[in-house]
């Protein structure tokens, strides 16, 4: 499955939206805390890959690193 910045981003929006129903009371509130709450993490560690991805994109175009150094990803 390939996802985009801009989905993930999307996602957020829409759990954003979901906490805050008027509605949501209780046991459903509880459900959506804590959904958003693992939604966040996750999403922080999206947002760290693809922000050493572009630093490591900064640093060849930089000159500062050069592919034949860099270790193998798997993928």
């Amino acid at each position: 499955m390939k996802s985009k910045m801009e989905d993930l981003n999307d996602r957020l929006f829409e759990q954003f939206k979901a906490l805050n129903d008027c509605d949501l009371d209780g046991e459903n509130l509880a459900k959506e805390i804590k959904r958003s709450d693992a939604m966040c993490k996750i999403a922080g560690q999206i947002i760290n890959s693809n922000r050493l991805a572009l630093d490591l994109q900064k640093a060849l175009v930089d000159g500062a690193a050069d592919k034949t150094q860099l270790p193998l990803l798997a993928g």
